[in-house]
């Protein structure tokens, strides 16, 4: 058990974040544990115990509602579109957008490494912060907690998209499968260059076709640029038909 001394500032910070999330815990623990990254707990030398666990759980608590919210808003599509959906909402980068979303990062409890590298910046972090704490309101409020936190945010970033009017699916699955539908090769993504310090990273990558560039995009990671360099691709193939879900997802009108 975390003694009340070790975490003198969650306690200080809890009713603020608590604000944010729309729920008051019982067991102030679990809500630590799950703003305690690994980095965190190893400098402590497990004292804290970090999220991983809860980041484990609260994947699959984050798929349920997911997948609850797409079946509910759009009863008519089909499974493979509801299965892209759950995908777009439960990406890395959608994670780490949501927990952005409500200022989760100001709340994290990082190692001194990772806060001199950026940590509080980086996706995989941001999205497995995010889960844990999905994981955390499960465990102390049950399912429901869980969903009235993250159900908003679903609705926030789909309320304007109307499966009927098209396919959506995420830059990099979908231009390989415009490629394919061709009879063309899968395309080829090559790290052009990184630049910045550790803390405020750029990767800039291409995207190729049997050599032949197709797009070039910057991201915060090399994933992140891999989609945005398959978007702009899509883009120049589908124009206007083209319309941003999430910054991986998209719908294509018909």
């Amino acid at each position: 058990m975390i003694s009340f001394l070790s975490r003198p500032k969650l306690i200080g910070n809890a009713p603020q974040l608590e604000k944010r999330l729309g729920y008051r815990f019982r067991d102030k623990d679990i809500l630590l544990r799950a703003l305690t990254h690994s980095s965190h707990a190893f400098e402590t030398n497990g004292e804290a115990a970090d999220n991983e666990v809860l980041e484990f759980l609260g994947d699959s608590v984050v798929g349920l509602i997911a997948a609850d919210f797409f079946f509910r808003k759009y009863p008519r599509a089909t499974e493979g579109d509801l299965s892209k959906f759950k995908s777009s909402a439960s990406s890395t980068v959608a994670l780490a957008g949501f927990a952005q979303e409500v200022k989760l990062d100001r709340f994290l409890r990082l190692g001194k490494g990772e806060e001199r590298s950026g940590g509080r910046k980086k996706t995989t972090i941001l999205a497995g912060a995010f889960e844990a704490l999905v994981g955390a309101l499960f465990l102390d409020g049950g399912f429901e907690a869980a969903r009235a936190f993250f159900l908003p945010l679903l609705e926030g970033s789909y309320r304007k998209v109307k499966a009927e009017k098209g396919t959506i699916n995420n830059s990099k699955s979908a231009l390989q499968e415009l490629l394919q539908k061709n009879d063309l090769p899968a395309p080829d993504y090559r790290l052009v260059t990184e630049r910045g310090p550790d803390h405020k990273k750029e990767f800039v990558v291409e995207v190729c076709l049997e050599k032949t560039p197709l797009a070039r995009a910057t991201g915060p990671s090399r994933k992140a640029a891999e989609q945005r360099a398959a978007a702009l691709a899509l883009k120049k193939h589908f124009g206007r038909k083209i319309k941003a879900v999430t910054s991986e997802a998209f719908l294509i009108e018909p």
